[in-house]
């Protein structure tokens, strides 16, 4: 019968896969003979041996040869650095000075690295004989954090940062406050309430407008509702924007601040968060101040009120509406809770009176 072929390699040459007696034929490395077959494996088992010996005495030999040691802090270099120094770095690699570049766990202090406030992403890599190289991102500071009489810098993830009075005025940092972030929260509280501040920043200064240059402190105590300082003449308005429509809020704002303070002298607040209901806003007075009567039947907020020692409450249109006769009849007394505010104004009373009006739609420009 004849011998039956196979062409393992697609090169077109046949081979007999059996012998003439029928039996499979071993492969070409493997001996046919058992003499041949233990030369080949003390040939293996010696040719590992050889190459685990070369590996430990290269090994020993790495470890020991003072071309790969770290002498000192010099051999350490430092790339991406503006508000640290290479001094704010070294503390991480403290334990490293004298020992071999191969032996430095680089995923540990990159950790380490990243473990510092002021960095963002760090990476650590050797660089042979004897050096290691550190490239750093800083973080960005976007608004300036105020805790107790403390100023300090914030990034856009909530991470605090600390520096010296001194290097911030050198900086010429031109930022907001923002009060409400406590070095207790968790990560991601600081983080939320820095991604309304962010959301409320692009907003205000759309189409180039860089409204936020209006705004010298931002609460955000409480994340649902953005409450910003603005500074007015004579005295700061408290102003609550939400959590939306920040840009159509603040212009309904400035419309109307100019003509609210005339009629309201001793205005302290304004609360914009309910539009929702009919442009509806609620103008908070100073402890101890007289509070004016929507004359009429309230469609105005002209003219003077007796003076009320209990908060009020009145609805009253913008003045572009018609007068009418009848006046508004005191509605119960509104609840307020002082928001939190910085030392300037701590002082301040807590007590309110509350007015509620319907703002005009009318803004500057449009």
């Amino acid at each position: 019968m004849p011998l039956e072929f196979d062409d393992p390699d697609g090169d077109g040459v046949l081979r007999p896969s059996a012998d003439r007696f029928g039996k499979p034929k071993a492969p070409w490395w493997r001996p046919a003979s058992t003499v041949g077959r233990v030369f080949l494996t003390a040939s293996a088992l010696l040719v590992l041996g050889g190459f685990t010996t070369a590996s430990l005495l290269l090994a020993h030999y790495v470890e020991r040869d003072a071309r790969f040691r770290i002498a000192g802090s010099s051999n350490i270099q430092a790339a991406g650095l503006a508000e640290l120094s290479r001094a704010d770095l070294m503390p991480v690699f403290g334990e490293d000075i004298g020992c071999n570049v191969f032996f430095i766990p680089l995923d540990k202090r990159r950790r380490e690295l990243e473990g510092i406030p002021w960095i963002e992403h760090a990476t650590v890599m050797r660089v042979l004989p004897d050096q290691i190289r550190v490239a750093v991102v800083e973080r960005r500071p976007v608004a300036f954090t105020q805790h107790g009489q403390t100023i300090g810098l914030v990034d856009a993830s909530g991470v605090l940062l600390s520096m010296a009075p001194k290097t911030m005025a050198e900086r010429h940092y031109s930022f907001p406050v923002v009060t409400g972030l406590d070095p207790g929260d968790s990560a991601e509280s600081r983080k939320a309430r820095m991604t309304v501040y962010l959301r409320l920043m692009t907003e205000l200064d759309a189409d180039g407008k860089r409204n936020s240059q209006q705004i010298s402190e931002i609460d955000l105590t409480d994340p649902e509702d953005a409450r910003v300082i603005m500074p007015e003449q004579g005295s700061d308005i408290l102003v609550h924007l939400g959590e939306e429509k920040f840009l159509s809020r603040f212009e309904r704002y400035k419309a109307n601040i100019a003509a609210w303070r005339q009629q309201y002298p001793h205005l302290k607040s304004v609360d914009l968060r309910f539009d929702h209901y009919d442009d509806r806003v609620i103008l908070q007075m100073a402890s101890g101040a007289e509070t004016p009567e929507a004359p009429g039947d309230g469609k105005t907020a002209t003219g003077t009120a007796p003076e009320a020692h209990t908060p009020s409450s009145q609805v009253a249109k913008s003045s572009t509406s018609k007068p009418a006769a009848k006046k508004n009849k005191p509605a119960p007394a509104s609840k307020h809770v002082a928001p939190k505010r910085t030392a300037k104004n701590a002082n301040a009373t807590s007590a309110r009176k509350v007015i509620s009006v319907r703002a005009s739609r009318s803004v500057e420009g449009g």
